[in-house]
């Protein structure tokens, strides 16, 4: 249970808070314009799959502060770092490669932090009648944030932020923010992604429960008219998350052509040491060579990056990818053949078909 409302603790975090990543700032609340800060250390990031609230529990100490405070102490970051991103469009291996960028010993990683969840849906309603936020008072959450994700410890060299596949529609406002940032933007071709969606056990409600913003986002990205969320199979939602997230990655990788490179799953893991020699050299880091030598041997290929306690490697999800194929062959076959309608009647989405190889 997260404490609350002790002048001991509340002291404390505020003093971390400017000059280590200890102080971290696990939620936002937009209704009482506070965040959460609580008390971490390098070995809880190291091991946090997701830095939402499973990262809480009975010995978790923090408080709530409003956005003022915070953001004064903020102003006056220290250890600050270069701060990059790693975008996907969901289930294409980014949390792998966050966690073989963590093996440099030189990165911070950061992954999935929850109050970028919360701008993203902030930014959604921004300029409508029923935003919480300003754009002014939007924008000067995003810098808080962004320099309390900039800050790192001793050996850092630089921060590697890995978002959620949904909060790629961000990517061009917090790129903006931040000039210095780079990031990756990781994918699947059409036909391994809905294979690797469907072949999971909790597929449809995580289809269903993204589907909205997604269909909103590329319904207005296109001029076709979209069928409606509630009639489309297993297969055309995933068609259509896929849609929305490629279109979402296009559009980001043209915007920002000399600060974002699209990486491949399946072609990373082909060559895994030069796909993070990429990775590395795009985000600044030194070229070890000890590392690239080692890396394709790493545990973390052995382990299923967001439980490290079960087993996953590639040779398993080649597996994993062989089964849904066949199990979930119709609705893949049906996927498919939804996004080559839509491409025969709508420019836009021809171009982000035809550009991903289907």
């Amino acid at each position: 249970m997260v404490s609350n409302g002790q002048a001991g603790l509340a002291d404390d975090l505020l003093a971390r808070l400017p000059r280590s990543p200890d102080a971290y700032p696990q939620k936002i609340d937009l209704v009482r314009e506070a965040a959460l800060l609580v008390l971490f250390d390098e070995n809880v990031y190291r091991s946090a799959s997701f830095l939402d609230d499973r990262i809480l529990g009975p010995a978790t100490r923090g408080a709530w502060f409003p956005f003022g405070r915070v953001a004064e102490a903020s102003r006056s970051g220290q250890n600050l770092r270069p701060l990059h991103f790693i975008f996907h469009t969901g289930h294409v291996g980014s949390t792998l490669l966050s966690r073989l960028l963590d093996e440099t010993g030189v990165v911070l990683s950061l992954r999935e932090p929850l109050p970028l969840r919360s701008l993203a849906e902030a930014f959604d309603v921004l300029n409508h009648p029923d935003s919480l936020l300003s754009k002014a008072q939007f924008e000067l959450v995003l810098t808080m944030l962004m320099r309390m994700w900039s800050r790192g410890y001793e050996a850092t060299r630089t921060v590697v932020l890995k978002t959620t596949s949904s909060t790629g529609r961000l990517a061009g406002t917090v790129l903006s923010a931040s000039q210095q940032s780079r990031a990756v933007y990781m994918n699947l071709r059409a036909e391994p992604y809905l294979a690797t969606l469907l072949a999971g056990e909790n597929s449809l409600f995580d289809l269903r429960g993204h589907g909205p913003e997604r269909m909103r986002r590329l319904q207005s990205r296109i001029a076709s008219e979209l069928p409606p969320l509630h009639a489309m199979s297993i297969g055309e939602l995933a068609a259509m998350s896929w849609l929305a997230e490629t279109r979402t990655q296009r559009e980001t990788l043209e915007r920002f052509a000399d600060r974002v490179i699209a990486l491949d799953f399946d072609e990373f893991l082909s060559s895994v040491a030069a796909g993070v020699e990429r990775v590395s050299g795009h985000f600044g880091l030194p070229r070890d060579a000890g590392y690239l030598s080692r890396v394709s041997q790493s545990a973390v290929l052995t382990r299923y990056s967001k439980a490290p306690e079960y087993a996953y490697t590639p040779n398993i999800r080649a597996e994993v990818l062989h089964d849904s194929r066949h199990a979930n062959r119709e609705e893949i076959h049906r996927g498919i053949a939804w996004l080559e309608r839509l491409a025969r009647s709508d420019n836009a989405i021809a171009g982000v078909v035809s550009g991903a190889g289907l």
